[in-house]
């Protein structure tokens, strides 16, 4: 998480933004976290804990964590967005099934490569990316 950190802090210092208490409280939290969440639920972890980080920031603070590669997009039950760290395997993808939320995550080299020669074609600096198909696992067609 250091290498993830350092990331974070070098995104910040270009936008000109501070690596504030706030900031930093919500990265070492989602450092901690194994499993998928939502901004709200992270939200949420901070009132338990008694931590006055607003709702807002948590919100703000999501697409910075996105754009450093500290998190990624991923999938929930539920029409919010999700997340997970980065760093828990690696860089993959989701397949999800529409019916019973059966997840499967996977890596497809062929599929990062098309990406970047897309974002090559096109001179776009890509920062993240979000890759889910959606259908019906073989329990549920």
């Amino acid at each position: 998480m250091k290498e993830s950190a350092k990331h974070f802090e070098e995104l910040l210092k270009k936008k000109g933004l501070k690596f504030t208490y706030e900031r930093r409280q919500i990265f070492e939290e989602v450092a901690k976290l194994n499993e998928h969440f939502d901004a709200d639920s992270l939200y949420e972890r901070f009132k338990k804990k008694g931590l006055r980080i607003s709702r807002d920031t948590v919100y703000r603070t999501i697409p910075l964590l996105l754009e450093s590669n500290v998190i990624q997009k991923s999938v929930g039950e539920g029409k919010r967005e999700f997340f997970e760290r980065t760093s828990r395997r690696g860089h993959h993808d989701h397949i999800l099934c529409v019916r019973c939320g059966k997840i499967i995550e996977f890596t497809c080299d062929k599929i990062e490569r098309l990406q970047d020669e897309i974002c090559k074609k096109y001179d776009f600096r890509l920062t993240f990316h979000d890759h889910r198909l959606f259908g019906y696992c073989k329990n549920c067609q």
